[in-house]
Parts: structure tokens; sequence; C-alpha cells
């Protein structure tokens, strides 16, 4: 009888499937590596903070994130630039407390991180839509 799948085939989903077993702690580097390897280019931590750069000025940037929370009907309750000359921006949604940092990192890149909290919960989705928003805004010009 033979199998239908190679032996070295068996070796190689036998090594994934151990290594995915192992790694079942490691949410960052899983959804790293899957939205890397979706194109997206937005990087999570286990923190809950979700993260893109942009090659945009932060002036650029800002307003394409206070848009993309316009259209998302998300109510920004504050603005500031704190003392590592980051701008914050807090909004709220529901029952979500929403921050994000847009953080200049030359005169024409921009980091943005973005963290949603229900509570004690950490909300990645709506991190993520409100990174993937901005970007939106940013590629309509």
């Amino acid at each position: 009888m033979s199998w239908p799948i190679k032996s070295s085939r068996l070796a190689v989903l036998a090594a994934l499937a151990l290594s995915m077993a192992v790694m079942t702690g490691c949410a960052g580097v899983a959804l790293t590596a899957g939205s890397l390897a979706a194109g997206t280019g937005i990087s999570h931590t286990l923190s809950g903070v979700v993260s893109r750069t942009f090659t945009a000025p932060i002036k650029t940037v800002e307003y394409a994130n206070a848009r993309a929370l316009k259209d998302m009907g998300i109510k920004v309750v504050g603005r500031e630039t704190n003392e590592d000359g980051e701008r914050v921006v807090t909004a709220e949604a529901k029952d979500r407390k929403i921050e994000v940092l847009l953080e200049p990192l030359t005169a024409r890149t921009t980091r943005v991180r973005a963290r949603a909290m229900e509570g004690f919960l950490q909300d990645g989705a709506t991190a993520t839509e409100i990174i993937l928003q901005t970007e939106r805004v940013l590629a309509k010009g």
C-alpha cells in the first residue's frame, strides 16, 4: 500500500503541525506573520496595539486619521502632543476607549499606532480597521 503523500512532504506537514502546537502562546508572532503575509503591512502586538508606518508627513496622516474616524462614526474626545512629539488622539465608540498615536519618524514618514479597549479587553479588530481606514483616506489623496 502506498501513501498519497510522499514521506518528505509528510515530514514537512508534521513539522508545521508541531510548530503550530508549540507556538499557540505566540499570538503576536502569528498575527504579525499573518498580516504581513496578507500584504497589509499592519503589525499587531500582544498588548493589543496595531501599527503601520506610512510614507507621508504627520499632518497628512493626522488629517487622514481624523477623516477615517469621522467616516467610522467614532467620536474624537481629545488631541494633544505628548513629550515625545507624538500626536495623541483619544476617541470613543460605544463602550470602547480608543487611542491613536501618530509618531513622526522623518519629515515624510509617520508611524501610526492604534489601540481600542472594551473595558479590560483589547479590541484588535477595531484598532485594525482604524489603521485600514486611515490608509484608505491616504490612498484617495
